[in-house]
């Protein structure tokens, strides 16, 4: 156990500086991945109650049901149904306007952070790269001044040299798959609130239909 943790403090102290920046890249993505994994959970945007306050409305009914169901569950679809009901004295147009710019806030939010992971995808490989050169710079500046050329020692050097490639692909990774996994998963939950949004709005404005 005492080896296997010394080797892997020697694997990332080998790497230099650019390994250091990789680990707080790192960090970051993580952070943002378990952040946003557990600001993402369906319930927590479309919450199911909502869904079926939408579904009891009838054409003509109160909405004070809706209203209190809205008020009980704060989340970013209740947050768009309290900009169409705050606004049904608009005509019908003018109100699903104001609905989509709502709902467009209510999407960058969700997306907030995604940005960080998409830099990551792109950046960590590049670092890791950069070290593995620098490394290998080192390791041929040293044959260069007349050492030995022991092959051991070369080859251990262009060995750490690689340490910083592997961590910087280990990084981007997974944030390129979490990365997709939640705009993909955002863009699902983005359509189900419009289809029930959709759904309220033609049951406030009937006579539209």
């Amino acid at each position: 156990m005492g080896e296997a943790l010394s080797g892997a403090v020697n694997f990332f102290v080998n790497g230099g500086f650019f390994m250091i920046l990789l680990v707080l890249l790192s960090v970051v993505a993580g952070t943002v991945i378990l952040l946003r994994a557990s600001a993402l959970k369906e319930g927590l945007i479309v919450p199911a109650e909502l869904e079926a306050a939408i579904e009891r409305v009838q054409p003509g009914d109160s909405l004070e049901g809706l209203k209190r169901a809205v008020r009980l569950h704060p989340s970013p679809l209740a947050r768009i149904i309290t900009v169409c009901l705050n606004h049904l004295n608009w005509p019908r147009q003018e109100n699903i306007e104001a609905v989509q710019v709502r709902a467009r806030h209510e999407v960058v939010g969700m997306e907030s952070g995604l940005s960080l992971l998409e830099v990551t995808t792109g950046v960590a490989p590049l670092l890791g790269l950069l070290g593995t050169l620098s490394g290998l710079v080192s390791v041929f500046a040293n044959l260069g001044e007349g050492s030995t050329g022991d092959p051991i020692a070369v080859a251990r050097g262009i060995a750490e040299a690689l340490n910083t490639t592997i961590v910087g692909l280990a990084v981007a990774a997974p944030s390129l798959i979490a990365h997709n996994y939640f705009q993909r998963k955002i863009e699902t939950m983005a359509v189900s609130m419009e289809g029930l949004v959709a759904d309220l709005l033609a049951k406030c404005y009937p006579e539209h239909r």
